[in-house]
C-alpha cells in the first residue's frame, strides 16, 4: 500500500529494488549507455543558478554532460538556461499539475520501445494503450523504426523505477528508461511506471509535487522546479490528494497500472481533442 503509514518499507529505488514503495519521476539521461562524467567540475554559477530555481544541489552530478539534482532529476544546460523563475499558477482547483511548457497537438507520437524484454514490451504497449484510450489531442503509437520517433523507452542499470523529463520546443521528452528491476514486479507495475513517465513526457508534474512525503512516506516540496507547477482545473484541491493519482511521487508493488479519473480529466483539460 501507499502513504506513510509503511515507512519501514519505503527506501530509494537506486539503493534498494526490494523496497515495497518506489521513486518514479527521475528525469532521463540521452544516451543508450549511462554515462557519468563524476570527474568533471561543475562551475559555482550552476549551482547558484540551480539554488536560484529552488533545487536542493547537494549532491549534484554531471552524467553525458547535463545535471543530476536531488537525485532524480536530468537537467540539460540549455533547459537550465530556458528555465524561468519559480511562479506557482493558481487555479480554482487543483491537485494534477503540469509544466508551463507543453507538447505541441494535434499530432502522433511514436514511441520506440528500445531492447526491451518481454515483460518491458507488454508494459509499454499497455503504457501506450492507456493514454489512446483518452479523448485527447494526441495519440501514441508504437515504432520500431530506430531513425524516425519522438519517445524512445530504454531499460538499462539496476534497481527499480523510471526516469524521465518535461517537454521543450512544442515536443515531449524523447527518452524514457525503465529500470530493469521493475520487471519483477509484474506487468502491471511495468505499465504504471512507463504510463507515469511518459505522463512526464508529455508535461504533467507529481500529483503530490509539493509534499513528495505523502506517497513516499518522507522527503519535501520539490518546488516549481523551474518547469513549473500548474494546477490542472477539475481535479481535487489541495490539500487533498488523488490517492490513486499514477503521477504520484512514488508507487508500490501492486499498482494497477491504470489512470485514475482525475489523471483523465487532468490530461484532457491540457491536451482537448
Amino acid at each position: 500500500m501507499r502513504f506513510n503509514s509503511v515507512k519501514a518499507g519505503i527506501l530509494s529505488v537506486c539503493l534498494l529494488s526490494t523496497s515495497f514503495m518506489f521513486t518514479s519521476c527521475e528525469e532521463d539521461r540521452k544516451e543508450v549507455e549511462p554515462q557519468q562524467d563524476g570527474s568533471e567540475e561543475i562551475s559555482a554559477a550552476v549551482i547558484q543558478r540551480l539554488k536560484d530555481l529552488h533545487f536542493n544541489t547537494e549532491g549534484i552530478q554531471l552524467v553525458n554532460g547535463d545535471y543530476l539534482v536531488e537525485g532524480d532529476m536530468i537537467i540539460t544546460p540549455e533547459a537550465l538556461e530556458e528555465m524561468s523563475d519559480p511562479v506557482i499558477v493558481e487555479g480554482p482547483k487543483g491537485e494534477q499539475y503540469r509544466t508551463y511548457n507543453l507538447v505541441s497537438t494535434p499530432r502522433t507520437i511514436r514511441v520506440l520501445g528500445y531492447q526491451l524484454n518481454s515483460t518491458m514490451s507488454q508494459g509499454l504497449n499497455r503504457a501506450i494503450a492507456n493514454f489512446n484510450a483518452l479523448n485527447c489531442g494526441f495519440t501514441m503509437q508504437r515504432t520500431t523504426s530506430t531513425s524516425n520517433w519522438d519517445i524512445a523507452v530504454q531499460s538499462y542499470g539496476s534497481g527499480a523505477g523510471g526516469v524521465a523529463g518535461f517537454p521543450s520546443g512544442g515536443n515531449p521528452y524523447q527518452y524514457v528508461n525503465v529500470y530493469p528491476g521493475t520487471a519483477q514486479y509484474g506487468v502491471n507495475v511495468v505499465e504504471h511506471v512507463m504510463t507515469h513517465e511518459l505522463g512526464h513526457c508529455m508535461g504533467m508534474r507529481h500529483s503530490d509535487w509539493f509534499n513528495r512525503a505523502i506517497s513516499c512516506g518522507s522527503g519535501g516540496n520539490e518546488g516549481t522546479a523551474g518547469v513549473g507547477a500548474v494546477h490542472i482545473p477539475g481535479t481535487p484541491s489541495q490539500p487533498s490528494v488523488d490517492a490513486n493519482s499514477i503521477m504520484l511521487s512514488c508507487f508500490s508493488a501492486n499498482e494497477s497500472g491504470n489512470f485514475s479519473n482525475y489523471d483523465r480529466i487532468a490530461l484532457e483539460t491540457i491536451y482537448p481533442n
